[in-house]
């Protein structure tokens, strides 16, 4: 994923302004998500039984994809600071390690009372989409910043 932009505020944003990155999910990743989460199901950590699965080949976890959107929406749109809210995601498809997953999310919706931008999102490897969904965020506003600061 990339770098962490300057963030922007609620002000910055306008209904579909996007932002995308792509990652190659590894061994590694899949690793390092069983062990923070938890999440030792064989269909994500064990080759024999994953070859036997409908798969026919260990996958990632789903919720290591939905990462992906997280990171996306911290270090670019809308960027630091924002927080979450709620999250509706809807998985279409496996991801096999070693599959670039392309991820998408644009501003759909802003609600100027609350500082709420719903973001949609999309994951995809090789043009299908694995993942879609959206997220509802508070956005820090330019005026609060300058008088916190």
């Amino acid at each position: 994923m990339a770098a962490s932009a300057a963030p922007r505020f609620f002000e910055d944003l306008a209904i579909g302004t996007s932002a995308e990155a792509a990652r190659i999910v590894s061994e590694a990743d899949v690793a390092a998500f069983a062990a923070v989460s938890g999440d030792h199901n064989p269909v994500h950590v064990d080759e024999v039984y994953a070859a036997a699965s409908p798969f026919r080949a260990r996958i990632a976890h789903g919720a290591l994809i939905a990462s992906f959107v997280s990171a996306l929406m911290a270090a670019e749109l809308p960027g630091p600071g924002a927080i979450y809210v709620s999250q509706t995601t809807n998985f279409r498809r496996p991801v096999k390690l070693g599959d670039e997953v392309t991820t998408k999310v644009s501003v759909s919706a802003l609600d100027p009372v609350k500082s709420y931008a719903t973001m949609a999102f999309t994951c995809s490897v090789a043009g299908k989409t694995v993942m879609d969904g959206e997220a509802l965020l508070i956005v820090p506003r330019r005026r609060r910043a300058r008088t916190e600061a």
